[in-house]
């Protein structure tokens, strides 16, 4: 059978430079799993992989999109799987690295078997976060669904809207209509995760962060400010640009929400790992002890890294 070895962890921990050097020893391929790392215009506030880094192991769904374009968790799942059935006719696995809570499990298990999008209560809702603006609904959606709320990108006004539109639209909460149907893959799924001590993970952050800004982060927000409406940039390290050129924060308020709201995400991607219990963690800087649990389960499966 043909294995998918799937890596994660929260944002900064270092899974770019863990995903490379396992596909290294195992001679396979990345598929990319973080959202906006789709988009080619977001290369700095994503944390793209670097020139070198693409150039050490093929990289897949990697800026194959354009600012201006939609792309649904669903149409990735469908790209990812069409990417997959490609790498599986020349190797056995293959690795899915990103941060991207919902699309890691789209290509795991398939998306959940949510009710059609209501257009007038969508569209009720898009005027009520523009006159309103993201904290009210937010609001809302916590008191109609306190186990989504603890889990979703607050700052990511697509994924807030669509949980309070089905909220709304069925009088259930959203989590309830999450996990209902799993989905059989043609191929074996082995989950690993990798972490670092609360306080260590922090400091990198800040020192991402400001990598971040010493690279032309505020540049690269300020090029993409006229695509503001897009879902894809309701993203850590652009909304508290766009507010900073808006003039309603100033420039070290913006900077200082970055470090602050990318931990906070940072702190919603293990809450929402820790609830899978596929998952076997190591600690990020044992890289011996994640490559050998890998290639064991890789035997057990029927084949050899």
């Amino acid at each position: 059978m043909k294995s998918l070895v799937v890596l994660l962890g929260p944002t900064g921990v270092g899974k770019t430079s863990m995903s490379i050097r396992l596909a290294r020893e195992l001679g396979c391929e990345i598929v990319n799993a973080d959202s906006r790392q789709c988009f080619a215009q977001m290369r700095i506030g994503t944390a793209f992989p670097s020139g070198e880094e693409l150039a050490a192991v093929p990289h897949h769904l990697l800026g194959h999109r354009r600012i201006d374009e939609r792309y649904s968790c669903g149409q990735y799942e469908l790209d990812a799987l069409a990417t997959l059935e490609r790498l599986f006719e020349g190797h056995d696995c293959a690795i899915l690295c990103g941060g991207s809570m919902l699309y890691v499990d789209a290509v795991c298990q398939g998306m959940d078997d949510f009710p059609e999008p209501d257009i007038a209560l969508r569209q009720r809702l898009s005027e009520r976060l523009s006159a309103e603006g993201l904290d009210a609904l937010g609001a809302e959606l916590a008191v109609l669904d306190p186990i989504v709320w603890e889990r979703i990108d607050r700052r990511n006004g697509a994924r807030v809207l669509r949980a309070l539109e089905v909220c709304l639209q069925t009088g259930r909460p959203y989590s309830s209509w999450l996990g209902r149907q799993k989905r059989e893959r043609p191929f074996g799924v082995i989950k690993v995760g990798i972490s670092r001590d609360w306080g260590e993970l922090c400091d990198r952050i800040n020192r991402r962060v400001d990598a971040m800004l010493e690279a032309g982060l505020e540049e690269e927000a300020r090029a993409l400010w006229p695509h503001e409406g897009n879902p894809a940039l309701r993203t850590v390290g652009y909304t508290e640009f766009f507010s900073y050129f808006a003039g309603r924060i100033d420039r070290d308020e913006a900077v200082e929400k970055i470090r602050v709201n990318t931990r906070r995400y940072a702190k919603r991607q293990l809450r929402w790992w820790a609830r899978d219990g596929a998952v076997r963690w190591f600690d990020a800087d044992d890289y011996a002890g994640l490559a050998a649990y890998v290639t064991s389960r890789l035997a057990a499966l029927g084949h050899s890294a």
